[in-house]
């Protein structure tokens, strides 16, 4: 029993350590993932709590797993654990049966599961978590109680400082399909046979205070009085994914400029903003100025947004506004705005709005490759 309650505190522990880790590295991302949960169960008046909710999570995973680990306060890591397994193993069973959300995310971008693989994760995870609550009175750790408390205190506020600065300055280890150095036409590619996704991009327009989905056969592109709201995306047919497989950039008036974009010979400082109403005006004005300041230096320059055309004209800076699929812009970069310079297709550097070089620095970073 003793072997098999050591092995139990090593899996357990790690799973929970890593789980909260990987999570903690990309806390927007796991509130993107709240998101999705709270739209698929109709539960969108809690919106507002998903960020919060990301961080109190990844803490409270990585928590429970260091305590099982180290047998700092273990006893109540093993509550801990046991609580979070009564929550999340019927709820991923549901998940599994209704596929509402088709990753549930438990380990955030770093490993992707399936709802079933997810499930059967947790019952092995729960069996052995039972079996640690039927142990804990022989598990409990025997430093003392007030040097156990100063530990985890300075752990819990170790990570949540570590995961103040991945939503701050971007994620420390980048997940996500765009990290630096990524060729996007490669990320692109579907091999040759495999099935082809298909999607139909649709824009919505607005008259008379009637909103209609439009397709780009039939958009009123000529037509003044139709005032464009957004862009989406829609699965027609599910075949191979790769990596990246949503990114379209269309300028204000519905011209697809993807391939010039990527082709470009000349670097390009993108400007992300999946929402410029949701972002700081202050951020928002530095990236303007950041902006202007690089196409002086030769750097080419442009915002992309999810917001409407109307919403984009009313900064009348002079820039070029483009849009895109919001989904595809918190993809991008986890910042709002975020930054990605790009030439020739690749990714060259990736900033957030705190770290954001200025103009010299970022001509230094292009003439440097």
């Amino acid at each position: 029993m003793k072997v098999l309650r050591t092995i139990s505190i090593v899996i357990v522990g790690a799973l929970f350590v890593f789980s909260g880790t990987v999570k903690g590295i990309d806390p927007l991302g796991s509130a993107y993932k709240f998101h999705d949960y709270f739209h698929a169960f109709g539960m969108g008046a809690l919106q507002f709590m998903s960020l919060p909710l990301s961080v109190i999570l990844c803490l409270s995973e990585f928590m429970t797993g260091f305590s099982i680990l180290t047998g700092i306060f273990r006893k109540a890591g093993i509550y801990g654990a046991l609580v979070l397994m009564l929550i999340f193993t019927p709820l991923t069973l549901i998940l599994a049966l209704t596929n509402p959300v088709s990753d549930c995310g438990c380990f955030g971008d770093a490993v992707h599961l399936s709802n079933w693989q997810t499930f059967g994760k947790n019952l092995v995870l729960l069996a052995l978590v039972v079996l640690l609550f039927r142990e804990r009175r022989q598990l409990e750790g025997k430093a003392h109680r007030k040097i156990q408390f100063i530990i985890a205190f300075l752990a819990a506020i170790c990570f949540t400082g570590f995961e103040i600065f991945n939503l701050t300055y971007l994620p420390v280890v980048d997940f996500l399909p765009y990290s630096a150095g990524t060729f996007i036409p490669e990320k692109m590619k579907i091999p040759e046979g495999a099935p082809v996704t298909k999607y139909e991009t649709t824009f919505i327009y607005e008259k008379d205070g009637t909103r209609k989905e439009f397709t780009l056969k039939n958009y009123p592109g000529s037509d003044s009085t139709w005032k464009f709201i957004e862009q989406r995306s829609k699965l027609i047919d599910k075949g191979y994914m790769p990596p990246i497989h949503d990114f379209i950039i269309t300028t204000a008036d519905n011209r697809n400029i993807t391939d010039s974009i990527l082709a470009s010979p000349e670097p390009i400082l993108i400007m992300v903003s999946k929402k410029l109403g949701e972002a700081d005006s202050k951020r928002l004005e530095k990236g303007f100025e950041t902006g202007r300041k690089c196409l002086s230096k030769g750097i080419g320059f442009l915002v992309l947004t999810s917001s409407g055309t109307e919403e984009a004209a009313s900064y009348k800076n002079g820039l070029l506004f483009c849009l895109a699929d919001e989904t595809t812009l918190k993809t991008m970069v986890r910042s709002n705005p975020g930054y990605l310079l790009l030439r020739k297709g690749k990714i060259g550097g990736k900033w957030s709005w705190a770290n954001l070089p200025d103009a010299e620095t970022i001509l230094k970073t292009e003439t440097n490759k």
